[in-house]
């Protein structure tokens, strides 16, 4: 049956491809798809995990002591008994065979099955029982873990302009979108999740068509229908009708095309009509981001959220010489071009998967976050200054600080600067002792007190996902106010325009970093307001840079004081829009 569902568009485009749909559960381990050559050996994982597991079922029951109370034999029994079950192993073994499902995978989407089953039981001993399916095959999945070898996955490589996946999930966490980049799918759709979320972002750079805030998508989809997902209008189409499903086979066509004449922009200089100079540089989230940046012609990294360095680590973080050598190798790839290394800015979506995430899994995002988290854990914030200032030696790495509203966090951040840098003199090692340090605007609070900002920074890059959150009281991630986060809004516009034209009074460098630099809709509005340095997701850049390409500045700013002094929506929108015209 045909039937449509909307949501928020993130990320434009349009995917068509068979529903893969991943469990909650199935979003703790890892997955990746392995080639047919390779089936036999992950079956073979699977039992060598499966006998594991029932070994040591049967070494618990043998020791245990006479005095133990007869309930533990009997739960020892339990166990057994579902670990011999026949539809249990014999399901997740299809999954493999079928799906081509990593054995890990494979167990956790039947596990998050079996859940949904027990969920509809009324009785309540029988609906417990499902709590003895979760531990049983949870024990396997930390055999599984033994035997599990990374030298043993050969990865499907990547095409996503020939896969026909599209994940399907109730919600996909940022760490978890990281673990998707190796995956080959070709769209997504999320239950939850707003249009500037962490997850959104991730997936923007992924450059993927996507939908998220599709409301019960993971209940109505079932596994294996076929859908159309239209990233432009946050719309999927299930079971599409071969006359709809011809028609967007060619807008998909169309969009490839295009991007195709996007390439030939790549190595033309960023000059707009009337001759503005204008830097176009990239928003990464690991070391390996870099390369596509600088293929893409990106004039340097404006944003490397150091924080994706700690996510995914259940048993650690990444110390001081580990972070140097990414850091290193990032300022390497990027051959002399800088590199802004904002330090980690964990809270709100962002938390950790190690021993930190319970001080970070809940945080709020008017809690713990950003600079304020760096300064109530010293020790790591010395780590990563040391590990920065270290990069520093191999090319322009420079320091960005996120989430300041306070002179006094100002003062202690130059101070464990100040620290991190006495510490590698007293080592030896080498530094750039003239490194520049920046300061990310994205407090209103910052916006008015910016005069102490350039007292103090180098350059200042305005972070407008965060500054149009806590301006307008929205919570981004929150689905339930989603349509309330509005970067048009008069307040916001002004914000922002007050803190380019300050810099640039001050002769201070300033770029924007946030999502509304990487919209081509907004770019000739950034333009007029006098943005010469945007930073975006590699994805977006030559889409940007044909806007850039196509723009008069100097007609622009005529009818900027127009559209400050609008506060109607509709007729604000409609001046940003008929800048597009000129």
């Amino acid at each position: 049956m045909t039937f449509v569902i909307s949501g928020l568009s993130v990320s434009s485009g349009v995917a068509i491809g068979k529903a893969l749909k991943i469990s909650s559960a199935a979003l703790e381990v890892q997955h990746h798809f392995i080639q047919e050559e390779n089936v036999e050996t992950e079956l073979k994982k699977l039992a060598d995990a499966f006998t594991i597991a029932k070994k040591e079922l049967h070494d618990l029951k043998v020791s245990l002591p006479n005095d133990a109370p007869e309930e533990m034999e009997a739960f020892l029994d339990v166990h057994q008994l579902i670990l011999d079950d026949v539809d249990l192993q014999q399901n997740t073994k299809e999954l493999i065979r079928i799906r081509h499902l990593n054995a890990a995978w494979a167990l956790t989407t039947v596990l998050d099955e079996l859940l949904q089953q027990f969920d509809v039981i009324e009785d309540p001993y029988l609906k417990e029982r499902g709590a003895d399916f979760r531990q049983v095959i949870e024990r396997v999945l930390v055999a599984l873990q033994g035997v599990n070898l990374a030298s043993d996955h050969v990865l499907t490589p990547i095409d996503r302009m020939t896969s026909e996946v599209i994940i399907v999930a109730q919600d996909i966490a940022p760490h978890d979108m990281l673990r998707f980049k190796d995956l080959n799918f070709c769209g997504f759709v999320t239950d939850l999740g707003g249009k500037n979320s962490h997850t959104a972002i991730v997936a923007r750079s992924l450059d993927i068509p996507a939908a998220v805030g599709v409301r019960h998508a993971s209940e109505l989809i079932m596994q294996d229908d076929w859908l159309i997902v239209d990233g432009d209008r946050g719309m999927v189409i299930v079971a599409p009708p071969a006359r709809v499903l011809e028609e967007y086979v060619h807008r998909q066509k169309e969009q490839r095309l295009a991007k195709n004449k996007l390439q030939l922009l790549k190595h033309t200089p960023t000059k707009t009509l009337d001759g503005k100079k204008i830097s176009l540089m990239a928003n990464i989230e690991m070391p390996e981001d870099a390369a596509a940046a600088l293929t893409e012609g990106a004039t340097g990294i404006g944003l490397f959220r150091s924080e994706f360095l700690f996510m995914n680590r259940p048993n650690d973080i990444p110390g001081e010489e580990e972070q140097y050598l990414a850091y290193a190798r990032t300022v390497q790839a990027m051959q002399g071009l800088p590199v802004n290394i904002r330090t980690i800015d964990i809270g709100a979506d962002k938390s950790l998967d190690n021993d930190l995430k319970v001080i970070t899994a809940n945080i709020s995002p008017l809690g713990l976050r950003g600079i304020r988290w760096s300064l109530s854990e010293p020790e790591i914030f010395l780590e990563q200054l040391r590990a920065i200032l270290r990069a520093s030696a191999h090319g322009p790495a420079r320091i960005l600080i996120p989430m300041l509203a306070q002179v006094f966090e100002i003062e202690q951040t130059f101070q464990f600067i100040n620290q991190a840098k006495n510490d590698l003199d007293a080592r030896g090692i080498a530094y750039d002792p003239g490194i520049q340090i920046g300061a990310m605007i994205e407090l209103p609070a910052a916006v008015f007190i910016l005069p102490v900002f350039i007292q103090y920074f180098d350059f200042l890059s305005i972070g407008t996902n965060d500054l149009i959150q806590y301006t307008l009281g929205i919570d981004r991630a929150d689905n339930s106010v989603a349509h309330l986060y509005d970067p048009m809004h008069p307040g916001v516009l002004s914000m922002i325009y007050k803190v380019i034209t300050d810099a640039k009074r001050a002769n201070m460098p300033v770029s924007v970093c946030g999502e509304m630099a990487g919209e081509p809709k907004l770019t000739r509005l950034l333009l007029a307001m006098g943005l010469e340095d945007f930073s975006m997701h590699t994805s977006q850049l030559l889409t940007v840079k044909r806007e850039l390409l196509k723009s008069d500045v100097s007609k622009l700013e005529e009818e900027l004081q127009t559209i400050l002094s609008t506060f109607e929506p509709l007729a604000q929108a409609q001046l940003i829009e008929n800048l597009t015209q000129l």
